[in-house]
């Protein structure tokens, strides 16, 4: 705690530590090179994202809502702003676009974060947690009360939440939001 009597207050020392935390990614910033096509542009913001949220899981658990405004925030802003701009998108829904694709990313970096910090304080990965559970399906659920789930399962599409599928839905609502965006940026 001796770190916080050169702040006014430990609020001020998260928010100095959470900027920090979003500039160690080292996005590109306006004159440096970055990858030639937008797309090629998220995945790189979205895989570094994702890595520090693995690397600080304890972000996960700090509100960005009202984000610390420093250097790391903005820069990350200019990134994704601009990767927008890029993809075609009407300067006027730019913004929109960019909030979205933030919002989808950080979401799932965040339950990344979240992952870790629940293996590190059980010793235990999500697929052992639902390996565990898998007798509930046999002894209590009722599919009369879910046939579209039902359903699904049936299909193979439910496999109990591992971490293998959580990569694929992520893969997967990650190319459907960038494919939208590339047919048109200007939906309302």
């Amino acid at each position: 705690m001796e770190l916080v009597t050169y702040v006014p207050s430990r609020a001020e020392l998260v928010d100095l530590m959470v900027d920090a935390v979003l500039g160690s990614r080292d996005l590109p910033g306006p004159d440096d090179p970055r990858p030639a096509d937008w797309r090629d542009q998220i995945h790189l913001y979205a895989d570094r994202t994702r890595a520090m949220y693995r690397a600080h899981p304890w972000l996960s658990r700090v509100s960005t809502i009202r984000p610390p405004l420093g250097p790391g925030m903005f820069r990350e802003r200019e990134y994704v702003l601009s990767a927008m701009e890029h993809a075609g998108v009407p300067l006027e829904r730019v913004n929109e676009a960019a909030v979205a694709v933030g919002m989808f990313v950080t979401a799932a970096a965040r339950q990344e974060g979240e992952n870790v910090l629940l293996r590190r304080a059980s010793g235990q990965t999500n697929d052992a947690w639902w390996q565990e559970r898998s007798r509930f399906w046999d002894d209590w659920f009722d599919v009369r009360q879910h046939p579209a789930m039902t359903r699904v399962w049936e299909a193979g599409g439910l496999g109990g939440g591992t971490e293998e599928q959580a990569e694929a839905a992520y893969a997967y609502g990650l190319r459907l939001m960038l494919d939208g965006i590339a047919g048109d940026g200007s939906v309302e």
